[in-house]
């Protein structure tokens, strides 16, 4: 049986108002009705105010939050895509109402151990990672959070969980910055580098909320990334040595042969695992005997194999500066990119300037393919302007020879031209099928 702390109980007598209509706020509401509580929806997207299935029953997203629905509701809960200068977030706490973050609300009632795991790349993989090498130990371990299962649904599921279960809690920026009561007994923090800036007003202040996850480990392992200690460094913030892993430039290592963890940028979230599985006291042969095991998510490196005589690679997933020139790095001569999208900040000309080494050809899709043009025109970097998908894989195709490496790997958002960052890679491996008649190979 899930039991409110003693602060919440009041509120749960009265509505409780959910910001956001999508997988968060629709776990929100079944974990709000859960607790017995009455549950009321709030997007403002006209496309989510049809009644939507939460807990079995339909229940109907209101388009405007007001001043009458804070006061009625006092308890206002919202999905990590709420800003904390949203208005209905500014007009929540105006009225007296407690607002809190679908995460830090739903660790309230989660009753295992939570391990959180943020970076600005890689988190993914290493919280899939982790799962599935606790799973192979033995364990009872669920990947949740972030990863697009929001943890106030597997407390639902769960009842709250015991303690033999672990959540693998997948932690982003966005969730961390608001923390009020989450608390995680270890947190890998992998990497650290530039993005989110349409969110955050800079370098320090994205790096900040993120340090907001090491503040709610009290007594817990924490474990970060090299690029983490170079920042927290120039940031002022300081780190215990067991807390810093050697994760960049490591040496091979031959027990990973013929896994995805043989190189980089894979390679770094192995190493994070590793340390947090030592000081778990787990023995390291089922880490690596899960590391054989384990295949990585779609959209991330993802080789499409050979047409027209050209390896093709799916990296839609990297959707920030950081994540693309990893993935460059990961080839020995320079490869033919698709690069663009909708724009998160940043310094584009420095990112085209720093992988102009590394690509022969580049082309340009979405709304920042104009600033990536002039860009590329200043770093010499051979480019095209594409108008959509389609035509950028036909410009590589043209260009490429046998032999080339073909790479989709943004460095950008997906929202200017896509539904997200999956259908960005899933048009492409149709499009690069349709290269050798859908075939997989030729």
């Amino acid at each position: 049986m899930l039991r409110p702390p003693e602060f919440l109980r009041l509120l749960l007598t009265r509505p409780v108002a959910i910001l956001g209509a999508g997988v968060s706020g629709r776990a929100l509401a079944n974990l709000v009705r859960a607790l017995g509580a009455e549950p009321r929806l709030f997007d403002a997207t006209p496309a989510v105010t049809s009644p939507l299935e939460t807990s079995g029953q339909p229940l109907t997203a209101t388009s405007t939050f007001s001043a009458t629905d804070a006061q009625t509701c006092g308890l206002v809960l919202f999905s990590p895509g709420f800003a904390p200068t949203h208005p209905w977030l500014s007009l929540a706490r105006t009225c007296g109402a407690l607002c809190l973050g679908e995460l830090d609300f739903a660790s309230l009632f989660w009753r295992g151990e939570l391990v959180a795991i943020t970076g600005t790349n890689g988190k993914t993989s290493t919280t899939e990672f982790l799962t599935h090498a606790l799973t192979a130990a033995g364990r009872d371990a669920v990947a949740t959070g972030n990863i697009g299962f929001p943890l106030a649904q597997l407390v639902v599921d769960r009842a709250g969980g015991s303690p033999d279960c672990t959540a693998v809690c997948e932690v982003s920026s966005f969730q961390a910055e608001t923390f009020r009561h989450f608390r995680a007994d270890s947190v890998i923090w992998t990497n650290f580098a530039e993005d989110h800036l349409e969110r955050h007003s800079g370098l320090p202040a994205y790096f900040e909320a993120k340090w907001h996850l090491l503040e709610r480990c009290v007594g817990g392992h924490v474990h970060v990334g090299a690029s983490v200690q170079l920042y927290a460094a120039q940031f002022g913030q300081s780190l215990p040595a067991e807390a810093c892993v050697a994760s960049e430039n490591e040496p091979g290592d031959i027990l990973l042969q013929n896994t995805i963890f043989a190189d980089y940028p894979q390679r770094e979230n192995f190493l994070l695992v590793s340390a947090w599985w030592r000081a778990a006291g787990l023995r390291e042969s089922v880490l690596y005997a899960a590391a054989r095991t384990f295949t990585a998510s779609r959209h991330r490196l993802e080789s499409l194999g050979i047409h027209i005589g050209v390896n093709w690679w799916n990296d839609s997933k990297a959707t920030n500066f950081h994540a693309t020139e990893a993935a460059l790095a990961r080839f020995q001569s320079p490869v033919l990119l698709i690069a663009g999208g909708k724009s998160k900040g940043g310094d584009p000309a420095g990112f085209i300037h720093r992988i102009t080494p590394r690509v022969r050809h580049a082309a340009l899709i979405g709304e920042t393919r104009e600033i990536l043009a002039a860009a590329c025109v200043e770093s010499g970097l051979a480019h095209t302007l594409c108008r959509n998908l389609t035509e950028a894989v036909q410009t590589l195709a043209a260009v490429a020879r046998p032999g080339d490496h073909a790479l989709l790997s943004p460095g950008f958002a997906s929202l200017d031209q896509f539904r997200g960052f999956a259908d960005r890679g899933d048009q492409f491996t149709t499009l690069v099928q349709a290269l050798s008649g859908g075939a997989g190979k030729a």
